[in-house]
């Protein structure tokens, strides 16, 4: 079965869950890091969204002042 491709608010949400999550001192050293790693990998995918985001917009202002 196809793995279902994350869009950024979701992202973006579970990150904040994860961050709260860190926050609270009830989580095990393993946990934590688990977290932290799902938490690194969520924000690389966001930082690489916005980036391309960016650059489609950046794009197109330069086709339409070409035009």
């Amino acid at each position: 079965m196809a793995e279902k491709k994350l869009t950024y608010e979701e992202a973006m949400s579970r990150l904040e869950k994860i961050v709260s999550m860190l926050e609270t001192d009830t989580l095990s050293l393993d946990d934590s890091l688990k977290l932290f790693e799902e938490g690194t990998k969520l924000a690389r995918f966001c930082n690489k969204t916005l980036d391309e985001a960016e650059l489609k917009i950046t794009k197109l202002g330069s086709e339409e002042e070409e035009a």
